[in-house]
């Protein structure tokens, strides 16, 4: 039991990397089902005055979004060495704000649940890697305190 609690938050970082390192392919490739959930929300924000925000060149285009997963992906696998633990901390939550918006646009605008007719399964992962990021902010909330501690030493020393 010990050894698996050891390895758990590992396995979680590695888990949610994979999904995220997956999903690059589509989104750097401009791949049609890509395509097609940033055209609905780019639709949809257009409804709402908010036109070419999910575009090509929006603030939440696919290779904006695509980025965040892949920094995030990074982190969380350097935070597997023991000198860099800090990293898996930031990496899960930079993951857990990019899958909160997946989810809340996936809830709350057309794109559904199912955009890809794949039965709802791009959802599903999103919130799997939201619970494991989840989980490994609590795990790592030591070193989560410790790099906003250090941050705001640097930014605001006397």
């Amino acid at each position: 039991m010990k050894a698996l609690l050891k390895y758990l938050p590992h396995a979680l970082a590695v888990f949610c990397s994979v999904i995220f390192l997956d999903s690059l392919r589509f989104k750097f490739t401009d791949h049609p089902n890509t395509q097609e959930i940033f055209g609905r929300l780019n639709e949809w924000a257009g409804s709402l005055g908010a036109d070419g925000l999910f575009a090509h060149t929006g603030l939440f285009s696919q290779y904006v979004i695509g980025s965040a997963e892949l920094i995030a992906s990074a982190l969380l696998l350097l935070g597997i060495v023991p000198g860099l633990r800090r990293l898996q901390a930031l990496g899960a939550l930079i993951g857990i704000a990019v899958m909160s918006g997946a989810i809340s646009f996936h809830l709350f605008t057309p794109l559904g649940i199912d955009p890809n007719n794949d039965g709802g399964l791009l959802f599903v992962m999103a919130c799997c890697v939201w619970v494991s990021c989840l989980v490994l902010l609590i795990w790592r909330q030591e070193q989560l305190k410790a790099v906003f501690s250090g941050l705001r030493k640097s930014l605001f020393a006397a």
